[in-house]
């Protein structure tokens, strides 16, 4: 291992019943029995690797997630707000207007921009965009690098930002990453100085030819 490095899990929860419609409208949804299974399964993956701490996010998909994979390991789970998913899922509920397909709208809208547009695009000013959501995550994970210089840690989040971070940092163009393409406990490595990051590995994130990414 590079002392100088610090290398970073970042893996999306296992299925949740926001996933599967049972409970669309609670975004603080626990994994369903599927979920779990698969979080079972990453947690054998990952058994050989030595992790320092787990972060995840405030909502109780991902912190069902960490307990599973922290089984034996008895390390602290870290909760962080500043990695919670993108809000638009509860902000187009608010704007929601009779007869208005939010998604078709923001479609026609998104195909006319250009790569560097998409990833700043807003339906609206209080819309959290693809950027500032990329741009929070690894603010947080900066300072994750340089507190564990050298180490290994998993950080448990949601595919939106994990497709907005993707493409942040030029592993794939925005099209390229859109709805279901990181799986459930699909996650990529970083190795980052604390400043800088490369993406060294995916697993079951899969690049798409001729997608169009809404959200």
């Amino acid at each position: 291992m590079n002392d100088r490095l610090t290398t970073i899990y970042v893996m999306r929860h296992g299925q949740s019943t926001f996933n599967t419609g049972e409970t669309h409208n609670d975004l603080n949804s626990r994994l369903t029995d599927l979920g779990r299974r698969q979080t079972y399964e990453a947690a054998e993956r990952f058994k050989d690797i030595d992790f320092k701490a787990i972060f995840t996010s405030g909502l109780l998909r991902t912190k069902e997630t960490a307990e599973i994979i922290n089984q034996g390991r008895k390390l602290k789970i870290y909760e962080n707000k500043d990695i919670n998913e993108r809000s638009f899922y509860h902000y187009a509920k608010q704007i929601k207007r009779e007869g208005v397909d939010l998604e078709e709208e923001m479609l026609n809208e998104i195909v006319k921009l250009d790569e560097k547009d998409k990833m700043k695009y807003k339906y609206t000013p209080e819309m959290e965009s693809a950027e500032e959501s990329a741009v929070r995550v690894l603010n947080f994970l900066q300072d994750i690098g340089k507190k564990y210089l050298g180490e290994t840690v998993l950080v448990v989040s949601h595919t939106n930002l994990m497709r907005s971070i993707l493409t942040f940092l030029g592993y794939s163009k925005y099209d390229e990453l859109p709805a279901g393409s990181v799986k459930n406990t699909g996650y990529f490595i970083l190795e980052t100085d604390g400043e800088n990051f490369s993406v060294t590995d995916t697993h079951n994130i899969e690049k798409q030819k001729n997608a169009i990414r809404v959200w």
